[in-house]
C-alpha cells in the first residue's frame, strides 16, 4: 500500500508501507507513523511518549490553541484520539478507505440506513438477524422506504428485485444468521453496480469478522460489524464498526455520526482496540472447536447448518471468499420441545444471545434473537422453529462435548450411555 506524506519543500513523496499477513497486522497498531492513511479529525494523535498501549484520552473538550478554534480536536462527540486510534487500526485490517466506531451494531446498520432517502428501495436477506430486521421494519413504515426481502443466495432473485431508479441500498449477511446461508458477494455487487450505479452494497461481516473475510476487497461499499461480538471477543462491551470504501461515502457516514452523537466513548474505544489484538488467536481457536462440534452433530444424524461443512450447498462459495468457516453453527432436532430440554439441560453452554464470546453460548433463535420477527413472518421464510444455535468458544472442546452430549441424552435426542460392567450383572 501505498500513501503520500509532504516534505520540508512541499512536494509529496510517495512512501510505500509494508503489509504483514492478517494476524500480524491485527496485533500491530501504528501510534507514531506520519504516512497512516487519513481518519479525519486527529488520524492519530501520535503519543510523545511511545506508550505501549493507547493511551484512553477521558475527556469531552479539549483546549484549543486560539480562538479560531483551530485545534486538532475539540469535542470528543465529533472526535477523540483513543477513538481515531481503533478507527485507523480497524480500517487497516478491513482494507476499508476509512472506518468509523459507534454505540452498538445496530447503531452501526441505522446509520448506514440514513443514507436511503424517503421513496427509495432498500433489498434484504429474506434470513437476518432479528435485530436488522425489527430496524428495517420500522425504516419501511416510519421513514416511506420500500424494503424487499428476497433469498441473497440466489443473484438471480437480487437481480429481479433491482429498481435502476429506486434501490439504493442491497444489504447482505453471509454468512446468514440463524441459517447459515452464503450470499455471492462479488457477483452481486458486480449486478448491482452494473443495473443500479447509484445503489450501493452493505455487508454485515460480523459472523466472519475481517480476519476470516474483507467483504470491502470483493465489491462491497459498505461493510459493518456488531463489535460486541467477535472484535472485543469478550462481551464486556457494545459497539458497532463501519467501513467504507471511498471517502465520499466515508464522509456521508461520518455526517450522520457527528450530527447523531453515536461514536464510541474514549474508554469503549480503548476496550475495542484492546480485544481486536487478540482476534486472529481467538478466530482460530473458536471455529477449529466448531469444527469438531459440527462433525460431531452430523455423525449423531441431525441436520446441521455450518460452512465447514464439505456438503454444505455453497461450501465452496463460502470458501471462495473466506479463509475459514467462522465458529456459529446451528442445527435441527425436528421437535421445539426436545430442542427446549437440549438448550435448557447444558452447563457450560450458556444460554443468551449474541455470539463471538470466548465462552461458548447456546440458544434458541425463534425464542431469543430472532423473536422478534412475527410468527408467521418465520413460516414464510422457513425459519426452523426447533432450530439451536451454538456460538462456540475457546474452551477445551472434549468439554464442550461432554457437555453437549450429555445434554442431547438427558434431552432424549441421544441414547443413554449403557455401563456394561452394570448391564452383566
Amino acid at each position: 500500500m501505498t500513501h503520500h506524506t509532504s516534505s520540508a519543500n512541499g512536494c509529496t513523496t510517495p512512501v510505500t508501507i509494508k503489509r504483514y499477513r492478517p494476524a500480524t497486522e491485527i496485533v500491530h497498531i501504528d501510534t507514531t507513523s506520519d504516512t497512516a492513511p487519513s481518519q479525519g479529525p486527529g488520524s492519530f494523535a501520535k503519543d510523545p511518549y511511545h506508550a505501549a498501549s493507547v493511551p484512553i484520552y477521558q475527556t469531552a473538550t479539549f483546549k484549543q490553541p486560539g480562538a479560531n478554534g483551530s485545534g486538532e480536536y475539540d469535542y470528543s462527540r465529533s472526535g477523540n484520539p483513543t477513538r481515531s486510534h481503533v478507527e485507523s487500526h480497524l480500517a487497516k485490517i478491513m482494507h476499508a478507505q476509512r472506518a468509523f466506531v459507534v454505540s452498538s451494531g445496530m447503531t452501526a446498520l441505522d446509520a448506514i440506513l440514513r443514507l436511503v432517502k424517503a421513496g427509495e428501495h432498500i433489498i434484504a436477506g429474506d434470513d437476518l438477524y432479528g435485530g436488522t430486521n425489527r430496524l428495517l421494519t420500522y425504516v419501511a413504515t416510519h421513514g416511506d422506504v420500500q424494503v424487499t426481502h428476497v433469498d441473497t443466495t440466489q443473484p438471480l432473485a437480487v437481480m429481479e428485485s433491482l429498481d435502476p431508479v429506486k434501490t439504493r441500498l442491497v444489504l447482505l449477511e453471509t454468512p446468514t444468521n440463524p441459517l447459515i446461508k452464503i450470499a455471492d458477494i462479488p457477483t452481486i455487487a458486480n449486478l448491482v453496480h452494473r443495473t443500479c450505479p447509484g445503489a450501493f452494497v452493505v455487508v454485515d461481516n460480523t459472523m466472519m469478522s475481517p480476519y476470516l473475510q474483507k467483504p470491502l476487497d470483493m465489491g462491497a461499499d459498505i461493510v459493518y460489524h456488531s463489535g460486541t461480538k467477535y472484535l472485543s471477543g469478550h462481551h464486556d462491551l457494545m459497539a458497532g464498526v463501519i467501513g467504507t470504501k471511498t471517502t465520499a461515502l466515508a464522509e456521508k457516514v461520518y455526517h450522520v455520526i457527528n450530527a447523531t452523537g453515536c461514536g464510541l466513548s474514549p474508554f469503549d474505544s480503548w476496550l475495542l482496540l484492546r480485544g481486536v489484538k487478540t482476534l486472529a488467536v481467538r478466530m482460530e481457536k473458536q471455529q477449529a472447536n466448531a469444527q469438531r462440534i459440527a462433525s460431531f452433530l452430523l455423525e449423531k444424524g441431525f441436520t446441521v447448518h455450518y460452512p465447514g461443512n464439505p456438503a454444505h450447498p455453497q461450501y465452496q462459495l463460502h470458501m471462495s471468499m473466506a479463509r475459514g468457516p467462522g465458529a456459529v453453527l446451528s442445527f435441527e432436532t425436528g421437535d421445539v420441545t426436545l430442542s427446549e430440554r437440549i438448550v435448557e439441560a447444558t452447563k457450560l453452554w450458556g444460554i443468551s444471545v449474541s455470539f463471538g464470546c470466548v465462552n461458548s453460548l447456546i440458544s434458541m433463535p425463534c425464542r431469543m434473537s430472532h423473536a422478534s420477527i412475527p410468527a408467521h413472518v418465520r413460516q414464510q421464510r422457513a425459519l426452523p422453529e426447533d432450530l439451536i444455535r451454538l456460538c462456540v468458544g475457546i474452551e477445551d472442546p472434549d468439554d464442550l462435548l461432554d457437555d453437549l452430549a450429555n445434554a442431547l441424552r438427558v434431552a432424549g435426542a441421544l441414547p443413554p450411555v449403557i455401563n456394561k460392567a452394570t448391564s452383566k450383572q
